[in-house]
């Protein structure tokens, strides 16, 4: 066990290991285009969708049984179903992460706009505001900690599954890890899922830093009793 450490980390600490189109430099900027890319398709597809499912209300079963259905979603199969209707691209890789994504984007999207008080959606309608205001000035702030965490879910979640562009014979972090075992290299499959596990708590922890930076005011303001900030006046 202490020989395949070190060895694990004289694999990953070696400076030809970073160099060049097989290097942990470029297959990272590669996992890292999958994930973000993939996971801003997923966005641009799962938040309008649960804004408009908490906002009406209307479709709240499809949100709720959402999670569950990327839980039990065969991500390979998937992407084999794809590849073999669609031929050998990029697409299948896409078209699997996107909707490992979705789910956790339109639920917790969903959670975040029911998760406001209605007294405070009735107050805004009371002083004129009309639907579209509602959604964007009222519900939509106090529902971002929740949007944002169901973001992060998404991401991490991408970025642990992108692995499977290698299946494929694209690139990314999961190339180590199907050559490694191609070629009964233990070393090269632990290091590249070390990689890939470095990469999403690094993500997860730069979001989650990004996340209390962006709403500790307002929790300060709202642990202090402070008052909370008027809603805006619209002319009738």
């Amino acid at each position: 066990m202490f020989e395949l450490i070190k060895n694990l980390g004289a694999w990953l600490v070696g400076g030809e290991q970073w160099a060049g189109s097989d290097g942990i430099a470029h297959r990272l900027a590669e996992h890292l285009q999958y994930s973000l890319l993939a996971t801003l398709i997923a966005a641009a597809i799962g938040l309008p969708l649960g804004l408009l499912i908490g906002h009406t209300g209307k479709g709240a079963f499809v949100a709720i049984n959402l999670t569950s259905f990327g839980r039990a979603l065969p991500t390979v199969g998937l992407v084999v179903l794809v590849f073999l209707a669609g031929g050998l691209s990029m697409l299948p890789v896409y078209v699997a992460l996107v909707a490992l994504a979705v789910p956790a984007i339109v639920t917790n999207t969903y959670a975040g706009m029911t998760a406001v008080d209605a007294d405070v959606k009735d107050a805004a309608r009371g002083q004129g505001m009309r639907a579209h205001q509602v959604l964007l000035q009222v519900e939509l702030p106090l529902a971002l900690p929740l949007i944002m965490t169901g973001l992060r879910l998404a991401l991490i979640q991408v970025v642990a599954t992108a692995t499977i562009a290698a299946y494929v014979s694209f690139g990314g972090l999961g190339r180590y890890v199907f050559d490694g075992l191609a070629q009964r290299d233990l070393v090269q499959v632990l290091g590249g899922a070390v990689l890939v596990a470095v990469v999403a708590v690094a993500l997860d922890l730069l979001l989650s830093g990004l996340q209390r930076f962006l709403f500790l005011p307002h929790s300060r303001i709202r642990s202090s009793g402070g008052p909370s900030p008027a809603l805006p006046r619209t002319p009738r």
